[in-house]
This record gives structure tokens, sequence and C-alpha cells, in this order.
């Protein structure tokens, strides 16, 4: 960065901001400064209190204290109306775009509120000229739903620059990008800073802050616990900051393993609507002691693959076999009952009983077996002290067994569903982006714990919107790209322009 921009004024000033929940304080006297043109990257462990801040700069939240100037004025933000009317943008990790409208359409939506003349030559005429200068290029009547999750990304940037954003917040927006569409939205970025946009990044992946941003602030525990240039950051001081202690990233032992077994997937297919096959004659085997990884951007079958080998929905063709056992005309239970564990994406939803306590949470895939059952009724001893035994080795922020699954932040749930599978000590997992928002120092030890797992002879598929993650894990990747599998590759084979290509459905030479 160079010292023009470190002796302006900030153009975004956030002093003393107060945000409280019940039993949280998620912002404690912060302090947050904004300069013209840089990209300020904004890192924390889960609940720092990173979103909630951007969410009171964006106006979704009011803070119980504090004060916002935006280019030396205070000024208090209601709702994002006020937000954009400021300048403010914010785009966050899951996309608000209407699927069966095309982009157009997307664009056009709340104009009116904001007292946009709603003359659609006149949008696209805008539109057109937004694109050209900032070099984010979409066919402006392409469906949302037609898209690659790079395309929606821009798309939303575009919004948000229609709407006059001069202060761009990006939440994780690099989470489900291959590596061609991170080179993509980094020019992109650039190229706005270029033309006095100012971005705030808020991110987990350390080396996308030092690649991309000017400078850094790192939240802990809803305080600030460093401020810097990025060009005067070391990497360790950085992850000392976010987590308080130092995390040692050593390369994962990898275990040579001979053992005896498979999940074996022979010609699996899933219908969608109108008889399209989601997943499409999908065949391949994961042997005990080695992980599997799944590259693929969402929506290419993946999940609909994942449900199907749970029993969560019924294939329509082919077979699965787990230890020679055929299995896809079974309920989940038995198939858990067999061996198989499932970390679900859908942490929530799929992961645990929000209103139940982590007790009964921890016993969702054995509350009919031994030892959780004792007389035709559950015994509870055993079941809070599995409980506990989770909490305590995955380093799970709760007050106690029976602190209810809701009360806790995404990645402390994340951490208690992680180690319930694993502690189950099952024969297979399939795990779905298992580090999802955890910071650092909770991302290595979930990795190492499924490194343990196979080095323990567990058989592992694993599919990550992570490529980095899948590359790091896998002994083999396949890579799926509508619901058929276009690619494999072995360790030391691994390529991650070439993984990424086949994931956009560009052949190979």
């Amino acid at each position: 960065m160079n010292m023009e921009k470190s002796i302006k004024e900030p153009i975004v000033k956030m002093e003393g901001i107060v945000k409280t929940f019940p039993n949280v304080v998620a912002n404690d006297g912060i302090d947050f400064e904004i300069y013209p043109k840089e990209i300020h990257a904004l890192l924390g462990e889960n609940g720092a209190g990173k979103t909630t801040l951007m969410n009171i700069l964006y106006g979704l939240y009011k803070p119980d204290r504090g004060t916002i100037y935006i280019y030396g004025k205070k000024v208090n933000i209601r709702n994002p109306s006020d937000a954009q009317k400021l300048g403010i943008g914010m785009v966050h990790q899951h996309f608000s775009l209407i699927p069966y409208f095309n982009v157009l359409e997307n664009i056009s939506i709340g104009l009116k509120e904001l007292k946009i003349n709603l003359n659609t030559n006149k949008i696209k005429e805008k539109l057109d000229r937004i694109m050209q200068e900032y070099g984010l290029q979409v066919d402006p009547e392409k469906k949302i739903e037609e898209m690659s999750v790079g395309e929606m990304q821009r798309v939303e940037i575009l919004k948000l620059l229609f709407r006059g954003a001069n202060i761009l917040i990006l939440d994780e927006p690099t989470s489900a990008l291959t590596p061609q569409e991170v080179e993509e939205l980094f020019k992109s970025l650039k190229s706005l800073v270029n033309q006095d946009k100012s971005i705030v990044i808020i991110t987990h992946k350390l080396y996308e802050v030092f690649e991309i941003s000017d400078r850094i602030t790192v939240l802990r525990k809803g305080k600030v616990t460093y401020k810097g240039f990025t060009k005067d950051t070391e990497q360790e001081a950085l992850v000392e900051a976010m987590v308080g202690r130092n995390v040692v990233f050593e390369e994962f032992n990898r275990k040579e393993t001979n053992y005896t077994g498979s999940l074996k997937v022979i010609g699996l297919t899933v219908y969608g609507k109108g008889k399209i096959p989601i997943v499409n004659k999908v065949s391949f085997e994961l042997k005990r002691g080695e992980i599997l990884g799944i590259a693929a951007v969402a929506g290419n079958g993946e999940k609909e693959l994942i449900d199907a080998l749970f029993g969560l929905i019924k294939a329509n063709e082919g077979k699965i076999f787990l230890d020679d056992k055929q299995i896809d005309n079974k309920p989940t239970k038995t198939r858990t009952q067999l061996g198989l564990s499932y970390i679900p994406g859908e942490r929530l939803t799929r992961g645990v009983a929000a209103g139940l306590s982590l007790s009964f949470n921890s016993i969702l895939h054995d509350h009919w077996s031994d030892p959780y059952i004792k007389n035709s009724l559950l015994n509870e001893n055993e079941i809070r002290k599995f409980a506990r035994k989770i909490i305590s080795s995955f380093y799970v922020n709760a007050n106690s067994e029976e602190t209810l699954a809701k009360q806790l932040s995404g990645g402390n749930i994340q951490k208690f569903i992680v180690g319930r599978e694993i502690l189950r000590e099952p024969k297979y997992i399939l795990a779905v982006n298992p580090t999802s928002g955890l910071d650092v120092g909770a991302t290595q030890m979930v990795r190492q714990a499924l490194i343990e797992m196979r080095n323990s002879g567990a058989g592992i598929l694993l599919s990550s919107e992570d490529l980095d993650e899948l590359v790091s894990l896998s002994d083999r990747i396949i890579v799926m790209y509508k619901g058929e599998i276009v690619g494999s590759f072995k360790r030391g084979e691994f390529d991650k322009l070439r993984i990424g290509s086949l994931m956009m459905g560009k052949k190979l030479n």
C-alpha cells in the first residue's frame, strides 16, 4: 500500500460499537475504519463479531452503543435503505437473488423504493455501462438458476454498483468458487479499488488476506486484537491474534493403510423434475483407510449423491454396497447400524434438533442402541457422558451438555456435529463441508481428526466447497459436473487449475 492511502482520512469510522444478544456480547467497544481505495480484510474466529459489525454498518442491526461517521459526518443507519443511500452495499455469503428471474429483473428489484425510474431500456443501458467500466460481464437476459456461483456473485456486486455503492462489504466471497473464479473475482476487486471503491472482505482464508488486502483488522470475542497494514503483518502474529494461541500448521501424518472393506457405488442415478438425471450413472469405490474427495461447483449433483448414499432420498437406478451388503434399498437407520455416518452441510436443519439439548443431540443417530437405551428407557447418565465427551474433545463452547443447540454459535454447532460423528467411530463417513464456518485453529483440529479416522481404517467421502481442503486431505479426488464424474486424480497428481476447469465443464486436452 502506498503512503498516500495511509495519510488520508477514513471514509468510514465506527467508534465504540457495542452489540449484545442474549448471553452474548458480539461487539465489545469496537473501533473500525475504512480508508479510500483499499481492500480491508476483516478476520476472526467464528462468533468473533465480524459479520455482526458489518451488519451494523449495513443497517441490519442497530448498535446498543457507539457512533458511525461516513465521510466525516455522524450518521444514523436505521436500515439497509439508509446504508445504500450513504453508498454502502453488502453481499452476504448466501446470495439474495431470485433463481427464476434473469439478471436484469434481479437488478431491478427494489429500485422503486430507491426512487429510480423503472425504465427497462435505461436500466439495461446503465447496467451495460457499469459492466464495461468495471469489467464485470454477465448476460443480462440469463436466468440466475442457469448461472455458476461466480456469475451469481458478479450479479450481486453489479446490484451494489448499480445502486451507487462506493463501499462494498463481501462476506466470505470465495467460499464456493473455483480457483479460476477466485482469480477473476480478485481481478474485479482490484479494478474496483482502482476506480475509487473501498472494499471490506470477511474471510477466514489467510492466503487470500495476503494476496488481496491492503489492511487487516482482527476480532476475537468481540474485541479488536490486531490492526495493521498487510505488508507489515506476519502470518504467525495474525493467527495468534485470531485464536489467542499459536496454531502449528504441520503436514498431516498419512499412514499407509491396507484395510478390508469398501463403500461401492455402481451406476447410481437420481432423477429430478421431468425425469432428468441430477446424478447420472455414477460409479466409484471408497476403500476403508482412504479419503475420497468430491470436487464440484454447488448444484452439480454432489448433494443428491450424498443424500442417496445416506438414504435421505431414493436412488432411481443403481446399487450401493457397504462391505458387500447391498444397502440402496435399506432405510437410513440400517445404514447407520452398518457403520455409515453423515456430517451434513446444513447443520441447523439436518445436523441438530435446534430446540433440544446437546445431550439429546449427541444420540440423534444412536438413541435406539446400547448404552443409550436401558429397559426400553433412555439411559440419561450415558447420554450426558457422551455429550460431555464431545464438548471436551472438540472444544465446543457450551455452558453444559444441557445447553440447547440453538444457543450455540454456528461454528460451535459445527464442532459438535463433527465431534459426534467421529466419536461414534463409524466405518465410513460422508462429510459435507466439515470445516464450514470454523476458525483456523478449529479447522486444523477437524482436519487432523479426519486424517486420524482415515489412518485408523475409516473410509471418508469428503465433499467440500474448499478446493484447498480437498487437496490437503484427499487420497483421491473425483470431479462432478452436471451429475456425472468427469475426472479423477490421485494424490501426487492434484492440479487445482485442471480440477477447477473440469468443475466448470471444460474438457482437458
